[in-house]
Order: structure tokens, then C-alpha cells, then sequence
């Protein structure tokens, strides 16, 4: 975006994290030992890395951090987690890290109105309550994240979408997401990983 580059929870695994260029690196859950954003290309002096809740404004980039957990008992089970909200060029992006249980009330206003909403196709959340976390958020564009083609088969089974077309790649400007108030779409990226 015109503000900057946010990389959410890069892959400890499977590509090359010097190829990736950012002003932002945020960390969802505090399980990852091997989070390295020294090793991302940096913009400007160096990658700002967050890795919790609260407030930030980085170089005109936005963001707050809402405290959830990876599991349903408050994280004594897997542990705490982050829930992103990053506002780049106008839209409101939503990185739900890997959420592992319903949303209270207090957590979805610190969400608040999302426009493009990523989420965990395998997380400690079965495929039905995630889509009712995603029902509650009503973002106008879902992004699944997933480590298996099993994973995404799954929610995308409980959010309806019979057939898809894994982009390399999706640009969010207004113009691309559906109009406000309009039926939410759907889109599947290619998994850098595999």
C-alpha cells in the first residue's frame, strides 16, 4: 500500500524470507520461537516487528493488536494469540492469526468494520465456528490461510464455495471488493509453502 508493506506471520519454512521486502513483520501467537524478521529485506533502516496487542502507528501505517487465544480456555491449552487490524489505502485488512475460539463482544469491536479478513482454515477452530467468527466479523472479502489443500476443502465447504481458482496473487483496492452490503466473496490464494 501507499502507507507500507505489512508481512503477517512469516513462514518459518518453505521461502526465502530475504526475498520478501517490508516496513512491518507481525507475529499472531507467541509459540513461534523462530519468528526472524532480521532476516526480511528492509524498506526504510529496518523491519518494525510487532508481535502483541495494542496500538501502533508505523510510518503512517495504522494497525491494532487484539488479544485472543489459540485455544478456548483463555491459551493455557496452546497458548495467546493476536488478532491484527491493519488499515492500508483506505480498507481495513483483518489478520485473525491462529484464532481458536468464538469471539467475545469486547474482541469484535476491537476488530471492528473489516473489509478484507484473513483466516486460519486450520487452526484450534473447527471449519463451522470459523465461519460463524467470519459471519460476525462480515467482512466484504475472506481470505483463507492454509497448510493443507484438506484444511482449505474444509471451510471452504462451510462457507459454500464449490469451486475456486487459487490466485497467485489478488490486488484489494475498493474496486475489487464487493460493493458495501453486497454478498461477501471468497478468494483463494496459491500457498507460498507448497
Amino acid at each position: 500500500a501507499k502507507e507500507g508493506v505489512v508481512v503477517t506471520d512469516p513462514p518459518a519454512q518453505g521461502i526465502d524470507l530475504t526475498k520478501l521486502t517490508a516496513h512491518i513483520a507481525t507475529l499472531s501467537n507467541d509459540t513461534r520461537t523462530d519468528f526472524a524478521p532480521d532476516e526480511i529485506k528492509p524498506i526504510t533502516e529496518r523491519v518494525f516487528a510487532v508481535d502483541g496487542p495494542g496500538e501502533y502507528e508505523v510510518g503512517g501505517v495504522l494497525m491494532e493488536g487484539v488479544r485472543t487465544y489459540r485455544d478456548n480456555d483463555k491459551g493455557s491449552e496452546r497458548g495467546r494469540n493476536t488478532a491484527y487490524v491493519i488499515h492500508l489505502d483506505d480498507l481495513t485488512f483483518c489478520h485473525l492469526g491462529d484464532l481458536g475460539h468464538d469471539l467475545s463482544t469486547a474482541q469484535l469491536e476491537g476488530i471492528g468494520s473489516v473489509d478484507v479478513l484473513f483466516v486460519p482454515a486450520s487452526s484450534g477452530l473447527s471449519a463451522d465456528k470459523m465461519t460463524q467468527v467470519i459471519s460476525e466479523i462480515e467482512p466484504r472479502l475472506v481470505i483463507p490461510m492454509y497448510d493443507t489443500h484438506e484444511d482449505l476443502e474444509r471451510l471452504a465447504h462451510e462457507l459454500g464455495l464449490k469451486e475456486w481458482v487459487a490466485l497467485e496473487k489478488f490486488v484489494a483496492t475498493p474496486a475489487t471488493l464487493p460493493a458495501e452490503g453486497a454478498e461477501m466473496r471468497v478468494v483463494v490464494l496459491q500457498s507460498l509453502t507448497r
